[in-house]
């Protein structure tokens, strides 16, 4: 049933083979088409670039005491910027039950979260790609586990996708993760897209997942809701390689460095959610247990995503109900963009490449037909929709 959305996002690549694009802002586009299995637009583009930011690197001592640990300011003025705070929250949260009795799930640790473990550092591996990048750090004490993460500032981002250029460095007893999340009481109301890297795990396997992943009934892990794949290449999660999440209404899809790795179409979220990175253990059976002084890493260069708010959604209808045209239709919907831009054609990460169309109210069912038109005729040579 995927094939009419494969070929057209692999008659769309073609397409631009022989019909230069343009580098723009983002200002000069309507919506951003992806590439991939599930190819699918989005109104909206984002992207973080910790590869420069030498006057902000430093890396702070762990703080030893847990009732100090959440309270810690940010490790720079970097994470008070603007640039950061309009999209970004540093979390401060604690596994603690609220009646002070015990840890949340099987943990056997207190995990403290706090902003001293999201930090700038300098890069210093031979050959360097950057001069810096942003480190998420966990580390084991003897009386707590300190943890790092951070949340998008609201919860309404409305499918995406996401990519970063990552890596894990650490011993056993750690989980770095980027993953879809939306607050449930029950674990049958949870909806998340989740990419996790276990690192008490083979060092080139990756757990993706629609969770929940399991049952609270005692029947186990769900097989069709998660996938343990492994690494391109021969890759490993040490290595810096780029990671993506595709959450689309009907599937998501992850990839590492261009190549997908894993599909899931069971149990996809399928409401608005807000987007979270984390680097944690807590002694419980997924994390496994720390070494009391060691301490794991999730290192992160960049971060891009394109996506949809409801806000976007609800924007899409009203123009639907007095729009004289449909001009580009996916999965049934109509979606409309005039001038239709990529985050996959740029020379480089951040980069946004115009495909095709005008930003232009007065011109855009004009533009935009003729341009769609042309890609729709080079399809149907390709036999695309035979």
């Amino acid at each position: 049933m995927r094939r009419p959305t494969a070929l057209l996002s692999t008659c769309l690549s073609a397409f631009t083979l022989i019909h230069a694009v343009e580098i723009v802002s983002d200002s000069s586009c309507d919506c951003f088409l992806t590439n991939g299995t599930q190819a699918t637009y989005f109104a909206n583009h984002l992207f973080f670039d910790f590869r420069n930011l030498k006057d902000y690197a430093s890396v702070p001592s762990v703080i030893s005491d847990p009732e100090d640990t959440p309270n810690a300011p940010p490790t720079s003025d970097y994470f008070k910027s603007e640039a950061w705070t309009k999209t970004w929250a540093l979390q401060t949260w604690a596994n603690s039950k609220r009646n002070g009795n015990g840890f949340s799930g099987d943990a056997t640790v207190l995990m403290v979260n706090s902003p001293n473990n999201v930090f700038i550092e300098q890069n210093k591996d031979a050959s360097a790609s950057s001069a810096t990048y942003l480190t998420m750090r966990t580390a084991r004490l003897s009386n707590f586990q300190t943890a790092a993460e951070f949340q998008t500032q609201t919860s309404d981002y409305h499918y995406l996708s996401l990519r970063m250029l990552a890596r894990t460095v650490g011993p056993p007893g750690a989980v770095s993760a980027v993953f879809t999340y939306r607050d449930a009481n029950k674990l049958a109301d949870i909806q998340e897209a989740d990419m996790e890297i276990v690192t008490r795990g083979p060092g080139d396997k990756v757990q993706y997942t629609n969770q929940p992943g399991y049952t609270d009934n005692g029947d186990g892990i769900k097989a069709n809701a998660t996938r343990n794949a492994t690494l391109p290449r021969g890759l490993q999660w040490s290595d810096w390689a780029v990671y993506r999440l595709d959450w689309t209404p009907t599937r998501s899809v992850w990839y590492v460095d261009g190549e997908e790795v894993a599909n899931i179409a069971y149990q996809v979220p399928r409401d608005p959610a807000a987007i979270n990175l984390n680097a944690w253990g807590d002694g419980g059976s997924w994390s496994g247990n720390m070494s009391v002084g060691a301490e794991s890493n999730l290192q992160l260069q960049w971060i891009e995503m394109v996506y949809n708010t409801t806000e976007d959604s609800q924007r899409s209808r009203r123009k639907r109900r007095g729009a004289a045209a449909q001009l580009l239709t996916r999965g049934g919907k109509a979606t409309l963009c005039g001038a239709v831009c990529s985050i996959d054609e740029g020379s480089q990460a951040g980069a946004v490449a115009k495909l095709w169309g005008v930003k232009s109210s007065s011109v855009r069912t004009a533009a935009s037909s003729c341009s769609l038109l042309a890609v729709a005729w080079f399809c149907l040579a390709l036999g695309v929709f035979a």
